[in-house]
């Protein structure tokens, strides 16, 4: 009888491999899935450690374009972010990573998906969700919400030494226990000693970004051009260079951002499932790409049309990544939403990246016309005229005279209460 086939997420980590060898003594044959989503690792490597430890088949599929084009540049366009800190690093990359997954299972013929995903995280459930919208009949097997294993490994100090004894090479030790996630957008860190908030996160953990106290004493300057509020040019080292491929525009944003300490942060976040969680990311590129394109709408947005997204569509599209519900209709709504939203947001904006800073010199755009200089001087009258202003006001104070009115007739002193 033949053995039923299973596709893993593999990464060629900790859990993964020691997954992966678990799988294989329960009797599954294995295939194991790669996403290259811009994380520095040796592919081949993978692929030959995965081999080794028993996987059929093995599968490493480049999603770089995909991830950057269909999950990052839309988020910079609604300024997606989680709790007013989070830029969605790892929820970004799920949605790609799940869909080529799901594709693999069918090629295939496998039966089942499985994944590397903690009992308590947010990413169980973004795989998860993601897998059954593809593919609604599709089997999830989920090790680490499995009584037979998460009682035979309680933690990841457990692993370790199930890796020792089956000659699983892998990186993690148990002086450096934490949990590492690498993307192109981000690289994330959890667990160990950074359970505990209250203690700060060694200068040797951070693998991306230069210590800000040890970047170049002179700043870097860049500017970027968007198109729909998409980044589509980079321009650096004084205008002699400039990239317009996104995925060379977002490596370029990433390296002047990482040479210059820029894109570090320590939070305690909302879990979706309702536990919090204290993480550490290192962010480059798309705080620097993000930050500038909120300067660019203030320059070229409708005040209503921004107001309204920042309000609704931002809030929601960011809260949907990181719950997982990508393939939902309501995401598909939204998704529109910030398309009708960025028709005008057109422009450049000079950038400077300094000691773990990010700032705008300037900012400039030749379509958008709702700014004007000499409407807004306070050197010249241009078109506007002041004396409307009084008007404006006397019909804005109607209800402020009543409610002070109002305080006066019961007794009360409207400047003392407030």
């Amino acid at each position: 009888m033949a053995k039923q086939k299973v596709c893993l997420a593999y990464s060629g980590g900790l859990d993964t491999s020691c997954i992966l060898k678990y799988l294989l003594e329960e009797g599954y044959e294995v295939v194991t899935f790669t996403a290259n989503i811009g994380q520095e690792e040796d592919f081949d490597a993978v692929r030959e450690k995965a081999l080794k430890i028993g996987a059929s088949k093995v599968y490493i599929e480049d999603l770089r374009r995909e991830f950057i084009e269909e999950q990052c540049f839309p988020a910079i366009q609604c300024n997606a972010i989680y709790e007013n800190v989070y830029l969605l690093g790892t929820s970004l990359a799920r949605p790609v990573t799940a869909r080529a997954q799901i594709a693999i299972a069918q090629k295939e013929g496998c039966f089942a998906v499985s994944h590397g995903c903690t009992g308590k995280g947010n990413d169980q459930v973004r795989f998860e969700l993601a897998f059954y919208a593809l593919q609604p009949s599709i089997t999830v097997i989920a090790p680490w919400r499995d009584p037979v294993f998460y009682n035979k490994f309680k933690g990841r100090n457990d692993l370790l030494d199930y890796a020792k004894a089956m000659d699983i090479p892998v990186r993690s030790t148990k002086s450096k226990p934490w949990s590492m996630d690498e993307n192109l957008a981000h690289y994330s860190y959890e667990a160990g000693i950074l359970e505990d908030p209250s203690t700060s996160p060694p200068d040797n953990m951070w693998q991306l970004t230069v210590d800000p106290r040890e970047a170049p004493d002179q700043p870097e300057d860049f500017t970027v051009t968007f198109e729909k509020g998409i980044p589509v040019k980079l321009e650096y080292e004084g205008g002699k260079k400039l990239v317009t491929d996104s995925v060379d525009l977002f490596l370029t944003a990433n390296a002047i951002a990482r040479r210059n300490g820029v894109g570090r942060l320590d939070i305690v976040e909302n879990r979706f499932i309702g536990l919090k969680s204290r993480g550490c990311y290192e962010t480059p590129g798309l705080t620097m790409l993000r930050a500038a394109h909120v300067d660019l709408e203030g320059l070229v947005l409708d005040r209503e049309v921004r107001a309204l997204r920042d309000q609704f569509v931002t809030f929601n599209y960011a809260k949907l990544l990181y719950n997982g519900l990508y393939f939902s209709p309501e995401r598909a709504f939204l998704s529109k939403s910030i398309i009708a939203s960025q028709e005008d947001v057109n422009g450049s904006v000079r950038c400077r990246a300094f000691k773990g800073s990010f700032s705008v010199l300037g900012r400039w755009s030749d379509t958008a016309k709702l700014y004007d200089a000499s409407e807004s001087s306070m050197d010249e009258i241009g078109d506007f005229s002041p004396k409307d202003t009084t008007g404006f006001i006397s019909v804005n104070a109607i209800r402020l005279k009543k409610y002070g009115k109002a305080m006066e007739d019961g007794g009360q002193s409207l400047a003392k209460r407030l």
